[in-house]
């Protein structure tokens, strides 16, 4: 049974159809990729699945249960955590408790506790102190745990917000152009967390992206979509040398 199941999902805004019949099949610890020029719908697909938008129909199974509907809290509970292709942390707050808000799904504690700060409180907040730190280390990040996001370079605030999506412990993690706005050295290193993180946790990872290094790089599966159809799917080699792919992203004349 396959992790992630989606089933023809197809989306409209109004009259135009954004994603039409999209199916895919994501295996446990597969790392695959979702690619397309800009405005294909990828991040619509990513959105639909993470619980932002609901879709006019079709089907998303996870883990075997739907989770068509389900609010975006509702997904990261199931073990889907993903990153967004414009950064979205918590600029005025420190790295660690960017990454401590995180566990908001899974406190385990209720209002009283809080109040009462009691043991049950102190312990769970321990915790969740100790494994945002050990996150934030794994990912190179323990040294800038106290800074606020909006003043670290662009790459580590890209790096901020991946660990902020592993901190959940998520079974899928969805990356939406990790390596949008990095130089070409942060782009290599991106590549090699990107593996680490892949064989450390072995975690399914689904990435939305347009360097090609990265996704021949590290991605076993590619599926190919165009104003929201897909018009290829396979391995790196094949997608490489698909003629609709070439056309798609370069035009007619190239073929």
């Amino acid at each position: 049974m396959a992790l992630l199941d989606v089933k023809e999902m197809t989306q409209y805004f109004g009259g135009l159809c954004a994603v039409s019949e999209f199916t895919v099949a994501l295996e446990q610890g597969q790392m695959a990729a979702l690619i397309g020029p800009n405005g294909a719908g990828k991040t619509t697909v990513f959105n639909l699945v993470s619980g932002f938008y609901k879709p006019t129909r079709g089907e998303i199974i996870f883990d075997g249960q739907s989770i068509k509907g389900l609010k975006p809290h509702q997904v990261t509970s199931r073990g889907i955590a993903r990153t967004f292709q414009n950064i979205r942390l918590w600029f005025e707050m420190t790295v660690l408790d960017n990454i401590r808000i995180a566990q908001h799904h899974a406190l385990g504690y209720g209002l009283f506790d809080c109040f009462l700060r009691t043991p049950r409180y102190m312990q769970r907040e321990r915790d969740i102190e100790d494994h945002a730190m050990e996150v934030l280390s794994r990912l190179g990040l323990a040294e800038v745990a106290s800074e606020l996001p909006k003043n670290l370079p662009y790459g580590v605030q890209r790096l901020v917000e991946i660990a902020r999506a592993l901190s959940i412990k998520p079974k899928l993690l969805m990356l939406d152009e990790p390596a949008a706005g990095l130089n070409s050295a942060d782009v290599e290193g991106l590549i090699k967390l990107i593996g680490d993180i892949h064989r450390d946790y072995g975690i399914a990872i689904w990435m939305i992206e347009h360097q090609m290094d990265v996704v021949m790089s590290l991605c076993s599966w590619i599926k190919v979509i165009d104003f929201g159809a897909t018009i290829a799917e396979g391995t790196p080699e094949a997608i490489q040398n698909n003629p609709d792919v070439i056309k798609a992203y370069l035009g007619d004349d190239t073929i």
